[in-house]
């Protein structure tokens, strides 16, 4: 029985979270992210464990930390 619950829940949420952290921690200068709290923004400078965006309209700076992220988006190369 817990054989079948590992393959059903546990192992596709690690795998899942693995994939998350692989994407967070690719993630480079000039990439679009949004948080889980659904703001947007484009990264502009990368510390330890926090990336600071630009966002809106005025280009407002946001220090967040790396676990708030909740999707990469790569820029479209030309």
């Amino acid at each position: 029985m817990f054989v079948l619950m590992y393959f059903i829940l546990i192992r596709p949420q690690r795998k899942k979270e693995k994939e998350t952290r692989e994407m967070i921690n690719n993630a480079i200068v000039g990439d679009r992210v949004i948080t889980i709290g659904g703001i947007t923004g484009k990264i502009i400078n990368i510390k330890d464990d926090e990336f600071t965006i630009e966002s809106g309209n005025e280009r407002t700076k946001i220090t967040i930390k790396k676990w708030a992220v909740k999707e990469v988006i790569k820029p479209i190369s030309e």
